[in-house]
C-alpha cells in the first residue's frame, strides 16, 4: 500500500461472507463449526491471509455492536444529550483483547485493523438521514456537538488503542456516498466533517496508521475532499455504482484503494472471474492497491464457484506484483 515492491499482493477479503453465504456454503461443505462472525477461522480455511478487524462502538462497549436501539432517536439539542449517557462506552476490555492479536502482527502472523465511526455516519446513525440534511441548516450546532463529542471519543480511544496495538490500518465508517455520488456537498463536508477529520487524521498518521474511509457507492467526487483532510485512501469502489479504479488512479496517483472486484461475475465462470482480474491488474500493477470482493461475497456463489475464485485470485496476486 505505499508503491513499494513486493512478491505478491494480499490474499484478502476485506468484508467477509454475508450471513446468509455461510448457511449455503455448510450445506456445500464448509465445516459447521466455522460460524457466521467467525472471520479469522473462516479466513484460515480458505487459505487467505490472516487479519482481525476491532470495530469500536459509539454505542455499546462491544465490537461490532448493533445501533438500531438509538437509530433515530436524536431531533433536537435536548434529545442528544438526553441519550448521551449511554453513548461512547468504554471499550477497555476489547482493547485490552487486543493484546494476543499485536502478538501475531509483531511475529507477522496476521494484521491488525481497528474501524472507528464517522463524522457523517454516527449523527446520521443518530438522527436518520432527512433530519440530518435537516439539521445542517436547522440546527448546525447540535450536527457540530455530536461530532466534536465524536472526535474526543476517537481520540480517546487511540491513545488507549495505541497502549496495546498499534494497528497496521484504520478504516473510517463513513456511508456517504452511493449511487449517484455523495450525500452530501462539499460546502457541507467542509463545514460539519473536514474540521474533525483533519484533526483524527493527524493522530492516526502520528501512530503511522495507513487511513482508509469505508464508504459504498460512487466516490470519484468524494475522493479529492477527503484527500484534503489527510485520508489516504478508500474502499470499496463498488463497480455496480460506476467506479472505476483505473480512472481514479490516473486522477490521484497516490490514492490507496482496496476492493473493486465485481462480486456480480463470482458465479459465472472461470473465463468471467479471469476477465474481471484482467480488468483489475493495470491497478494491481501501479500499487497502492488490493483486490478484494467490492463488498460481501452474496449467496449466490457456491462454495466450489469461491474455491475458484479464491485460486484465481491467489495466482494473480503473484503475477500482478511482477
Amino acid at each position: 500500500m505505499n508503491f513499494q515492491p513486493v512478491d505478491r499482493l494480499p490474499v484478502w477479503e476485506w468484508a467477509m461472507w454475508w450471513d446468509k453465504t455461510i448457511a449455503r456454503w455448510h450445506g456445500e461443505g464448509l465445516p459447521r463449526e466455522l460460524k457466521f462472525g467467525q472471520v479469522f477461522e473462516i479466513a484460515q480455511y480458505f487459505g487467505l491471509d490472516p487479519y482481525q478487524q476491532f470495530w469500536f462502538s459509539t454505542t455499546q462497549a462491544t465490537i461490532e455492536a448493533t445501533q438500531h436501539h438509538t437509530e433515530g432517536m436524536v431531533g433536537s439539542m435536548d434529545d442528544y444529550l438526553s441519550i448521551r449517557p449511554k453513548l461512547y462506552p468504554d471499550h477497555s476490555q476489547a482493547i485490552a483483547g487486543m493484546r494476543p492479536w499485536a502478538a501475531r502482527q509483531a511475529q507477522g502472523e496476521a494484521v491488525v485493523w481497528v474501524t472507528l465511526e464517522g463524522f457523517f455516519w454516527f449523527p446520521r446513525t443518530l438522527m436518520d438521514f432527512e433530519r440530518l440534511s435537516y439539521a445542517y441548516y436547522d440546527e448546525p450546532e447540535l450536527v457540530h456537538r455530536i461530532n466534536q463529542d465524536l472526535l474526543d471519543f476517537n481520540l480517546r480511544l487511540l491513545e488507549q488503542i495505541a497502549k496495546s496495538c498499534v494497528p497496521t490500518f484504520m478504516t473510517i465508517a463513513e456511508d456517504m456516498s452511493y449511487n449517484n455520488g455523495p450525500m452530501i456537498s462539499q460546502p457541507t463536508f467542509e463545514e460539519f466533517l473536514a474540521p474533525y477529520y483533519r484533526k483524527l487524521i493527524a493522530r492516526a498518521k502520528e501512530l503511522n496508521l495507513l487511513t482508509i474511509v469505508d464508504t459504498d457507492g460512487e466516490v470519484t467526487m468524494l475522493v479529492p475532499w477527503l484527500q484534503a483532510v489527510g485520508v489516504d485512501g478508500v474502499l470499496p469502489l463498488e463497480r455496480q455504482a460506476g467506479v472505476d479504479g483505473n480512472q481514479l488512479r490516473r486522477l490521484h496517483p497516490n490514492l490507496r484503494m482496496v476492493g473493486h472486484y465485481n462480486k456480480l461475475v463470482m458465479h459465472q465462470g472461470e473465463a468471467a472471474i479471469r476477465a474481471e482480474f484482467e480488468r483489475l491488474r493495470p491497478l494491481m500493477k501501479s500499487g497502492g492497491f488490493i483486490p478484494s470482493v467490492d463488498h460481501q461475497t452474496p449467496p449466490g456463489v457456491s462454495l466450489e464457484e469461491y474455491r475458484l475464485y479464491v485460486r484465481i485470485l491467489k495466482e494473480y496476486m503473484v503475477t500482478a506484483a511482477h
